[in-house]
């Protein structure tokens, strides 16, 4: 996307978040046609697309692992919005809805990003190397997250469904609060350095290939960036009764109306993510990935905590038995590829043959 000669407010990376929100406010609200359906669909590709050059300009100038952590909490917040506005319309779907969400992110970002991140770097380079102990951290701390706050709800006793009670909810909220900030304090403050690319001889490898972009060049990217994820939400939740009503008409359950949803919101950081792996990048793949992940779970937990309480309707976060058995899968997987610090086309392989089994059972349980 190269800007327009002397005038860079007229670059299409710019025009299209703009022209994405516009289109969102044209068919907010509305019963879309098939035209409607497909000019949302165009602009929410023309929006990704934007997003992810303005999330790439943010991050060559503050650096990793900064600029991995600001598109997974941009997204993030963004998800967390939409996942409370819904709740707030009732239904039984609200119900689900938040353990829908945030068990899909999680398998989408820690099968997916991390398999097809892992997978393209081997094609290209061999073998991937990235820093164990980083990644380990971050690992250790969206099992913990997906244990509190999807698994234990299944378990616990105190209400007779997969729910937490009210003091246990409380509880949960302030844990994953708690373990979101000490991780991002650890990513960017105390040990950055567990979170940057390394080299063949384990070095630690800094951006150098290129100047970083000025100042005003990254606020007006993170000025964008923000407005082009309000885009790819919006857009995508407009969207989504044009996904549910192709679902039902498969004859596919409710649950994967919201898996299709996580998949949209979740490209920008997937196409991030492949882009860094084609440049040898894997570590930052690997932070967008399990950064994701724990946001996802860490931001959304106490929000739909404290939204729980003005709402009617219990809320159902425990995972049912085959989500429990794939989650747990995950993270034995997951240990097995991030002990050594290098991975080949098998380990992603074999996380992207996660993501699929996840997928398939979604639709097909």
């Amino acid at each position: 996307m190269a800007a327009v000669k002397g005038n860079p407010l007229l670059a299409p990376h710019v025009i299209a978040p703009i022209l994405g929100v516009a289109v969102l406010a044209g068919v907010w609200g509305r019963e879309l046609g098939a035209p409607l359906v497909i000019l949302a669909a165009l602009a929410l590709v023309a929006t990704v697309l934007a997003a992810v050059h303005h999330a790439e300009v943010v991050a060559h100038r503050v650096g990793e692992p900064f600029g991995s952590l600001v598109l997974a909490v941009a997204v993030t917040v963004i998800e967390v919005a939409l996942i409370v506005t819904v709740m707030a319309g009732g239904g039984s779907e609200a119900e689900t809805l938040a353990r829908d969400t945030v068990f899909a992110a999680v398998m989408i970002t820690t099968n997916g990003i991390v398999g097809i991140a892992l997978l393209v770097g081997a094609l290209k380079f061999g073998t991937t190397l990235f820093n164990p102990e980083g990644s380990g951290a971050a690992l250790a701390t969206v099992a913990t997250l997906a244990t509190l706050g999807l698994v234990l709800p299944t378990f616990t006793t105190s209400e007779s469904g997969p729910e937490y009670s009210s003091s246990q909810l409380v509880f949960a909220a302030l844990a994953s609060i708690t373990l979101w900030g000490l991780f991002v304090f650890t990513q960017t403050v105390r040990h950055r350095d567990f979170f940057l690319p390394v080299t063949e001889g384990g070095v630690v490898a800094e951006e150098s290939h290129a100047e970083p972009p000025s100042g005003r060049t990254a606020l007006l990217s993170l000025v964008m960036l923000m407005v082009a994820l309000v885009g790819v939400v919006g857009l995508a939740k407009a969207e989504s009764p044009a996904i549910k009503a192709g679902v039902l008409a498969a004859g596919f359950p409710a649950s994967s109306v919201g898996v299709a949803i996580a998949l949209l919101v979740l490209l920008p950081e997937s196409i991030a993510a492949i882009r860094a792996a084609s440049r040898n990048r894997i570590q930052t793949s690997i932070n967008l990935g399990y950064g994701s992940a724990i946001a996802s779970i860490g931001l959304t937990i106490p929000v739909i905590a404290v939204a729980s309480f003005f709402m009617d309707g219990p809320l159902l976060l425990g995972l049912g038995s085959t989500e429990i058995v794939l989650l747990g899968l995950t993270v034995v997987v997951s240990v097995l590829t991030i002990v050594p610090g290098r991975a080949t086309r098998l380990q992603g392989g074999v996380h992207l043959a996660l993501l699929a089994a996840y997928l398939f059972l979604a639709v097909n349980p």
